[in-house]
C-alpha cells in the first residue's frame, strides 16, 4: 500500500470533509490476507464474544478500505439499483437528545435518510465522496459485492484480518490507539452521547484512509463504521453479524472497537453508522 495518506494534525479542526485523503492508487485496492490460524473471540469482554476458539482461515483478498460513496454511486449508476432504505421508508440516524439517558432517544427512523441523503431531507453527498457509504442493509451490500466481483467477508475472515492488522497482538485495543494513547481509529471521544470532542481528529464520520493502516495494509478495520459480514449472529438467528465498532463507540459506552467485538443486526434495516467492505477469493 502507498504511504501517500495524509494523516490529520490533532492541533487543527479536521471534522470537515476533505481534511485528509487516501492516495488515488489506494482507492479500490485490495490487500492479500495470508491463510493461517488464530484465536477467534480472544480476550472476550462481553458474553456474545466468547468462548475463544482456535480456527484456520484460507487466504483471500480484502478491500483496503470501506466502500465509499463514490464507489457505491458508480454501482447505482451502472445498475439502477435502489437501496432498501429508499424503497421501504428510510433509515436510522443518530441524533442529539434532550433525554440522553433513554437509549432509543439517540436514534430516529428518518423516512428521508438514505445513502444519497445521509443526514435526511435536504442533505447531499457533496464533499462526502470518500466517506464510507452508510444507510445500506446487508442485502444492499451483497448486491454491491456481486456487481464488484467479490463478496462480503465471513465473520471469521473479518476478525482474522483485523487481528493480523493489530500492532500489538497482546493488546486488543491497539487497533484503536497506540501505546502512548495516540488515535489509530475514529471513535467517540468525550462524554457519550452528549459531546464528541473530536480529539481523535473527527466528530462524526471520517473519510476512509485517514488513519494509519494496520499491519495488513487495511485501513479503518476498527472504528468509523460498523461493517457487515455474511455470517449469522448465532445458529438459526435471523440477525447477521457486524464487526469493528464505529465512531459511536467510546470508553463510556460500548468499547466495541476491538477485533473480537461483535453485534447483531437485522439484514433488511440500515443506519448511519454501518457500512461494509468486500473480499475476493484467491484462485
Amino acid at each position: 500500500m502507498s504511504a501517500a495518506v495524509v494523516l490529520f494534525d490533532a492541533r487543527n479542526d479536521h471534522t470537515q470533509a476533505g481534511a485528509c485523503r487516501i492516495g488515488e492508487e489506494d482507492l479500490g485496492a485490495f490487500v492479500k490476507i495470508p491463510g493461517g490460524g488464530f484465536l477467534k473471540g480472544a480476550d472476550p469482554h462481553y458474553p456474545e464474544e466468547g468462548p475463544p476458539d482456535y480456527v484456520f482461515v484460507s487466504p483471500f483478498r480484502l478491500l483496503a478500505h470501506e466502500v465509499t460513496n463514490s464507489e457505491f454511486a458508480a454501482f447505482v449508476a451502472a445498475t439502477g439499483y435502489v437501496t432498501e432504505a429508499e424503497r421501504t421508508g428510510g433509515s436510522a440516524r443518530f441524533q442529539d437528545s434532550a433525554t440522553p439517558e433513554v437509549f432509543l432517544s439517540w436514534w430516529r427512523l428518518d423516512p428521508d435518510a438514505s445513502w444519497q441523503t445521509p443526514r435526511g431531507s435536504g442533505s447531499t453527498l457533496e464533499g462526502l465522496d470518500l466517506h464510507p457509504v452508510v444507510h445500506v442493509t446487508l442485502n444492499d451490500a451483497r448486491a454491491y459485492a456481486d456487481w464488484a466481483g467479490g463478496r462480503l467477508p465471513t465473520e471469521v475472515e473479518w476478525e482474522y484480518a483485523a487481528s493480523l492488522g493489530l500492532f500489538d497482538p497482546d493488546d486488543p485495543f491497539s487497533g484503536m490507539r497506540d501505546a502512548n494513547g495516540e488515535p489509530r481509529a475514529n471513535v467517540w471521544t468525550g462524554m457519550f452521547p452528549l459531546v464528541d470532542s473530536g480529539q481523535d481528529g473527527f466528530a462524526g464520520l471520517a473519510p476512509v484512509g485517514c488513519y494509519q493502516p494496520g499491519l495488513t495494509g487495511a485501513y479503518d478495520m476498527i472504528g468509523n463504521v460498523w461493517e457487515w459480514t455474511d455470517s449469522a449472529f448465532a445458529p438459526s438467528s435471523p440477525q447477521y453479524t457486524i464487526k469493528g465498532g464505529s465512531y459511536l463507540c467510546s470508553d463510556t459506552y460500548c468499547r466495541r472497537y476491538r477485533a473480537a467485538a461483535r453485534e447483531d443486526f437485522e439484514i433488511d434495516f440500515s443506519t448511519g453508522h454501518i457500512g461494509f467492505r468486500i473480499v475476493q477469493d484467491l484462485p
